[in-house]
């Protein structure tokens, strides 16, 4: 059974992150920069949360407030669950529905070591039943 880890392991546990008092509008470059969609907030190396294009939908442009006046801090979600290298790619998937979320930070021994979304759990989910129908193939034509 696959695991966060093995997430990890495929597309590292490189973190972008900004601190509290970024401006929304530079966080927005460093996530348009990097083609992602969400940074983690940290201060020093302290979790404090995640800043996501949601956050920003709804709390900034909504909201009628100014990115470049906004502070990350004020507008991150600090609440997501956490998860664990060991934890199944099956939890971590319920847990996203569940909470209809798109990201997961991952802690090892309350140490932040990376962050899952929701497309590396489908990308795993993937490639393990790629994987499984390789075995089947290879199976079927050893009896041939």
């Amino acid at each position: 059974m696959k695991k966060v880890a093995d997430i990890l392991s495929h597309k590292g546990s490189r973190i972008t992150s900004v601190s509290p008092e970024t401006t929304v509008l530079d966080a927005l470059r460093i996530m348009a920069d990097q083609n992602i969609g969400s940074v983690l907030v940290l201060e020093g190396r302290q979790y404090k949360g995640i800043m996501t294009e949601r956050d920003y939908s709804r709390k900034v442009i909504l909201k009628g407030k100014s990115s470049t006046d906004t502070r990350v801090s004020e507008i991150m979600t600090n609440d997501l669950p956490h998860v664990k290298p060991q934890d199944t790619i099956e939890f971590c998937m319920q847990l996203l529905s569940d909470k209809n979320i798109r990201y997961l930070p991952v802690f090892d021994n309350d140490e932040l070591c990376g962050i899952i979304s929701i497309n590396d759990v489908v990308k795993e989910t993937i490639l393990t039943q790629e994987e499984t129908i390789s075995h089947l193939k290879d199976y079927l034509h050893s009896g041939i």
